[in-house]
């Protein structure tokens, strides 16, 4: 379901000013960038770069754990484990 949180206008040189409470529902704030996602509807989506990036890196991520055979809690402390063996071996 869509909904209309706001409304801006633009500005003769295309600016707007995004309203407070889409940057807090976005998650953006001072100094940040935002991305235009157009959807498959056509529509567009407003986000905040920083967000977008790390939903890119997760989607890059996943399976990753699967694949390298780490299954639940279990798994990630082995592989904690080891590393911090290898480390202390280095030393």
């Amino acid at each position: 379901m869509s909904v209309v949180m706001d409304v801006a206008k633009v500005t003769a040189k295309g600016q707007i000013t995004i309203p407070a409470d889409v940057r807090e529902a976005v998650g953006i704030r001072e100094g940040d960038k935002v991305v235009f996602v157009r959807m498959d509807d056509g529509s567009v989506s407003l986000r905040s770069s920083n967000l977008e990036a790390l939903t890119r890196a997760q989607a890059g991520f996943d399976g990753a754990a699967e694949e390298a055979g780490l299954n639940g809690e279990d798994g990630l402390t082995n592989l904690i484990k080891a590393a911090r063996r290898e480390r202390a071996v280095g030393r």
